[in-house]
């Protein structure tokens, strides 16, 4: 299904802040910033996978639809997505880590992507060791330099993609969350070995 718009500005136009979407953000003056473009009901529980793996301490964006059915009148794909407060964010950010959904194809695995090869390996690492399947995908790469992960000022970002079945666990299981949440985290800390 093709998204209804193709620009924030689009969407903007028809929708109403606070009725039909909400912007949370938080510049922590971190160097990575972790970020759910498509939050709310576009894709369930992106949002607080997001704020799992900001924590207290990494910047925070989400763009979250308010309204149940949501998925196809407010995502706007990521290489167009344009929302003022988060190309703002992530481009005073040195890395910017993706958070979305996707349906239940293929495997559990969370799919990898992101033009942030080395952090993208540590990411999927960590996700392995605590336990949970990562593996690159080829089907949603998130490698175009427009996506909103990419477009840090190091140009690069990643994108993690968490199928239904893994976020209905997640939402269910508190201390799965927190433990997939510090597996990223784990990662990013050290940010600035990468």
């Amino acid at each position: 299904m093709a998204d209804r718009y193709q620009s924030f500005k689009e969407l903007a136009a028809d929708a109403q802040l606070d009725t039909d979407y909400c912007i949370r953000a938080s510049d922590r003056g971190s160097e990575v910033v972790i970020l759910a473009p498509h939050g709310g009901w576009i894709e369930p529980m992106t949002s607080e996978i997001a704020d799992a793996i900001a924590g207290t301490d990494l910047s925070f964006y989400a763009f979250e639809a308010l309204r149940n059915g949501s998925h196809g009148d407010f995502h706007i794909t990521s290489h167009r997505f344009d929302e003022p407060t988060a190309v703002e964010l992530v481009g005073r950010s040195r890395f910017a880590i993706a958070i979305h959904g996707r349906g239940n194809e293929g495997t559990d695995a969370v799919w990898l992507g992101g033009r942030a090869t080395l952090l993208r390996d540590a990411v999927g690492a960590s996700l392995r060791d605590a336990g949970f399947e990562a593996e690159i995908n080829n089907k949603l790469p998130g490698l175009h330099k427009a996506n909103i992960c990419n477009r840090t000022h190091s140009g690069e970002g990643v994108q993690l993609e968490l199928p239904r079945r893994l976020r209905d666990l997640l939402a269910k299981d508190h201390e799965l969350l927190q433990s997939f949440g510090e597996a990223v985290r784990n990662s990013v800390l050290p940010s600035s070995a990468i």
